[in-house]
């Protein structure tokens, strides 16, 4: 089948769609004057960023974290915090996971205790064969999984222009829906578990070696003696322009490097990558460059900066004579 039969055959509504086409609120809450319950395990940058989504759009949102200071910006927000994946699964029939890693969203599926027919929607960037052996672990318990990695910092999310990458069965995607629609305004349905986080870390590779273009770029500019500010707009016009420009090219102009997605999440997305080529065959050589900048940033002690951070590096390789 070629591109044009494959696009083709995507259901429209799972199609992208442009932001002001999407509802705002959850159509069932008004319609029956009461709030779903949604619960999210993980609430740092991602998942608060959820939380807000769907609070905004009528949903009741429980949620847990380990750190206690993250538990209290929920409340803060209007949800409920709880102090267990269990109390989750006790209190709500869907379950947003938005950990770090596979190791964290297998360990959340172990002791939320969800009953039969539950669903689990998983934002997290993960091993998709892992991911997918999960799924296949806890059908026979009648819990219904569906995968949706998100492309776009938390901010992005936030706002609701993040890109929902969906991996599940057609039926479990269709029980999501007023959840999916609530987190982004664009989202894919890409085929079964797995699918999604595939194609998340294709994305994840694009992106992050566009934030290493744009960073090289920017620092051999200044060590040429130009000024950035003007030059980023000089480049927002060109032909080298992308979509990283929009969002990390002042971060990395202005040295502000708070966190919108970290650097040690995109070590271990890359780690994921390279995992993946691994299996398939794949030699990532531009990856490994990469990954030897983040290792660089890492040992620097900027893990917890934004990736953007990725120029302090560059601008480290810069002689001083």
């Amino acid at each position: 089948m070629n591109a044009r039969a494959s696009y083709d055959r995507i259901p429209r509504r799972l199609q992208a769609y442009p932001l002001d086409d999407q509802p705002h609120s959850n159509p069932a809450a008004h319609t029956h004057g009461e709030s779903r319950c949604v619960g999210i395990a993980g609430l740092g940058l991602i998942g608060t960023s959820l939380a807000r989504r769907l609070l905004a759009a009528g949903f009741t949102v429980c949620g847990y974290d380990i750190q206690t200071e993250r538990r209290a910006l929920l409340a803060e927000l209007g949800g409920q915090p709880v102090d267990s994946p269990s109390a989750l699964g006790e209190r709500c029939s869907t379950i947003v996971i938005a950990v770090l890693s596979t190791d964290q969203v297998e360990a959340v599926m172990d002791t939320a205790h969800l009953r039969p027919g539950s669903l689990v929607i998983c934002t997290s960037t993960c091993d998709p064969d892992r991911i997918d052996a999960l799924a296949r672990r806890l059908a026979p318990g009648g819990i219904r999984f569906v995968e949706m990695p998100l492309s776009g910092n938390s901010d992005q999310i936030a706002l609701g222009n993040g890109v929902g990458l969906i991996g599940g069965a057609a039926e479990d995607v269709a029980a999501a829906d007023e959840v999916i629609a609530a987190l982004c305004a664009r989202y894919f349905h890409l085929g079964a578990v797995g699918a999604g986080g595939r194609a998340k870390l294709a994305v994840n590779l694009i992106g992050g070696l566009n934030r290493a273009v744009l960073a090289e770029g920017l620092a051999f500019a200044e060590s040429m003696g130009l000024e950035l500010i003007p030059l980023l707009e000089v480049l927002k016009a060109s032909a080298a322009y992308s979509r990283t420009m929009d969002n990390r090219g002042i971060k990395m102009v202005l040295s502000d490097f708070t966190p919108h997605a970290k650097v040690a999440q995109s070590r271990k997305d890359f780690a994921l990558m390279h995992e993946a080529a691994r299996r398939c065959g794949q030699q990532l050589p531009l990856a490994g460059v990469y990954l030897e900048l983040i290792e660089s940033c890492l040992a620097q002690g900027e893990g917890e900066l934004d990736n953007s951070a990725i120029i302090s590096e560059l601008r480290r390789r810069r002689r001083s004579d």
